[in-house]
């Protein structure tokens, strides 16, 4: 007769078997069944902006984190591998497989690029997230942009902007006319028609081109960003609010095919990181603008609201020119029309609910 195991040795063998199996279900499955990748992504800004240039840093982190280090994302600035307004133009080619950009700046190839980032009188930073994420901006989004072999990903907000720093006083429409301006976008175009001189220029040349006179006026984003590019050291009026800018979305955008040939898991860490990084924007700016607009004012700013006179006949400009577009571009037209529909239902709520506390907060600081 065969002799049988003890008891003890019974006990012994199960909790080998159960410890070499919990050490077996403890290793990363992601590591275990998944590729190493490593991806590049050009920014269309300098590293000196950590805000916005910071959002890729923490994309690439969280990727990385997230995959135990065998999905990694490189970031590049403007520059160090293509110029920053060239980032949509890398990824398209697969020169990178990825990019932090603002789609306005494209508009040369289509203005229904615009929508995406920001329009003239458009969302504010919280509706274009309820835009893009619940209220059907991203599936228009993804269809325009896979025509172009990218997919896009709201990957941060600034918020509200200011309007700009210029050599002189802006008191009338009239003081608009021959005006070069750095200003990117549709609103350049708005300005154009009341005589300013529209300017693209990346973000890391606009300093010197104000330095050397070659433009009069520029706009960027605000308080802390514009603080770290020494705009008040050339140009020394500060001009509110950023009526073409009110709430701009920073996308990555991918290579639709490098996008698709990822595993799964990598894109729903890709995915995850851009919302981080999206939310993570705006609360830092909105968080250090205050302290950056007294140093700015210190340091010599003056603050000025743009005229009424202005703003209305920008409003009203910006009201054309929107129905031209959509008269002549019908993939505009139909982005247009539904963030338009948005907004209209947006206000609705934000006259009931937001604005009312919003005025009330500030009426009651104001009384001290």
């Amino acid at each position: 007769m065969p002799h049988s195991p003890s008891r003890r040795g019974l006990i012994k063998g199960a909790g080998l078997a159960t410890a070499a199996a919990a050490s077996t279900l403890a290793a990363p499955a992601i590591a275990q069944t998944l590729p190493t990748l490593r991806w590049r992504l050009t920014s269309s800004y300098p590293k000196s902006l950590d805000t916005i240039y910071g959002a890729a840093t923490l994309l690439s982190k969280y990727v990385g984190e997230a995959t135990d280090g065998r999905f990694t994302i490189d970031v590049f600035a403007a520059g160090e591998i293509v110029p920053g307004l060239q980032a949509l133009d890398a990824v398209q080619n697969r020169t990178v497989e990825v990019s932090q950009t603002a789609l306005y700046y494209y508009i040369g190839k289509n203005p229904a690029f615009a929508p995406f980032t920001t329009l003239p009188f458009g969302l504010n930073a919280r509706m274009q997230t309820a835009w893009l994420y619940h209220g059907g901006g991203n599936a228009l989004q993804n269809a325009f942009l896979a025509k172009s072999n990218v997919i896009g990903f709201a990957g941060g907000n600034t918020g509200a902007q200011m309007g700009g720093w210029f050599r002189k006083e802006i008191k009338s429409v009239a003081d608009l006319k021959g005006l070069k301006m750095r200003i990117p976008g549709i609103a350049g175009q708005v300005l154009a028609r009341l005589g300013l001189v529209p300017q693209n220029l990346a973000g890391g040349d606009i300093y010197a081109a104000l330095e050397k006179g070659t433009i009069d006026a520029a706009e960027f984003v605000g308080p802390v960003d514009d603080e770290k590019l020494g705009f008040v050291r050339v140009a020394p009026y500060y001009y509110y609010p950023g009526w073409w800018e009110g709430g701009p979305t920073i996308h990555f955008i991918a290579n639709l095919q490098a996008w698709n040939e990822l595993p799964r898991p990598y894109r729903a860490a890709f995915e995850a990181a851009s919302a981080y990084a999206n939310s993570d924007m705006l609360a830092k700016y909105d968080a250090r603008n205050p302290a950056a607009l007294r140093r700015l004012v210190a340091g010599g700013a003056q603050l000025r609201p743009f005229p009424p006179e202005v703003m209305d006949a920008a409003y009203k400009e910006n009201i054309a020119l929107m129905a031209e577009i959509s008269a002549k571009n019908p993939e505009f037209k139909t982005i247009y029309d539904s963030m338009l529909a948005f907004r209209n239902e947006e206000y609705l709520w934000w006259q009931v609910g937001e604005y009312p506390y919003d005025g009330y907060m500030i009426r009651a600081r104001q009384k001290g």
